[in-house]
């Protein structure tokens, strides 16, 4: 088989891939490719967990704790209900919920893996100050594994991965002898800068929107994210790269948004009565 027939067929399927596993995230109905089985990450994501749980120093009797989870259930129940009521699938159905606290002061973060695995860092209690702005950080990594974004990016760098492999194959190994030329991963560098990053940036606005409405949709005061990202700027202040070179939007960008969103999610998701 020539060259232009095997890029032919190599095009086609690629195509019929794409065509096939084109999806819509919840709620904002942005499309989203995605060819990684979500089970397979569930599964991957569970047993990193454990790890977590094993290698860091957990609290687990606080009344910080308590509170993570009693937010985390009322989560659940408002997105559960949300999904149920709108005749939509519940992209949480197959959520296996946990919570934990981590004590770290040095690291203000906290995250959500596929599955609902949820860690807290004590760290970021100094920025989220109150339950309102506890809620909204775990509303918005909460909404990055309802989002299903661990699913969408991991089928993103599959099909990146391939892409620049044919690339290379068909330019004669053109793409290696640029890296070893220079020494660094050209193309993957590239391919982070002009690709992933910008949809992570995506992802992560989309996480801050769907998190406010989850937020909201739980009885939480939303009017605290806007005040936990203002302090969330100066505590970075002269840390940040620039927003070009990272996942996330710059904290001037999405306190925008954010402003933007608040009056219009209040009233169009407003607190869910669960019996």
């Amino acid at each position: 088989m020539n060259r232009r027939k095997f890029l032919s067929y190599m095009g086609c399927g690629c195509c019929g891939i794409i065509l096939n596993s084109c999806t819509t995230a919840p709620i904002t109905e942005r499309r989203q490719l995605k060819i990684i089985p979500e089970a397979k990450l569930n599964a991957q994501a569970a047993q990193v967990y454990e790890q977590v749980k094993e290698k860091e120093k957990l609290i687990t009797d606080s009344k910080t704790l308590t509170e993570i989870k009693e937010i985390g259930k009322k989560m659940e129940k408002s997105i559960g209900e949300y999904f149920y009521k709108a005749k939509i699938d519940d992209p949480t159905i197959n959520f296996d919920w946990e919570y934990i606290l981590i004590d770290n002061k040095k690291v203000r973060n906290a995250w959500c893996m596929p599955g609902g695995k949820i860690a807290v860092y004590t760290g970021i209690l100094e920025v989220t100050k109150n339950t309102n702005g506890l809620a909204a950080v775990m509303g918005h990594e909460i909404a990055h594994a309802v989002a299903k974004h661990s699913v969408e990016r991991a089928s993103r760098g599959a099909l990146v991965n391939t892409g620049t492999q044919l690339i290379d194959i068909f330019t004669g190994g053109k793409l290696s002898q640029m890296n070893r030329a220079t020494g660094m991963n050209t193309v993957a560098l590239i391919s982070q800068l002009g690709i992933m990053n910008p949809f992570n940036r995506k992802q992560e606005s989309e996480a801050d929107y769907l998190g406010m409405i989850f937020s909201s949709l739980s009885g939480f005061d939303i009017r605290e994210t806007v005040k936990i990202w203002e302090r969330m700027k100066k505590f970075n202040k002269g840390k940040t790269p620039p927003e070009f070179m990272s996942t996330h939007p710059s904290a001037e960008n999405r306190i925008k948004k954010i402003n933007e969103w608040t009056n219009e999610i209040i009233l169009k998701y407003p607190p869910i009565n669960i019996s």
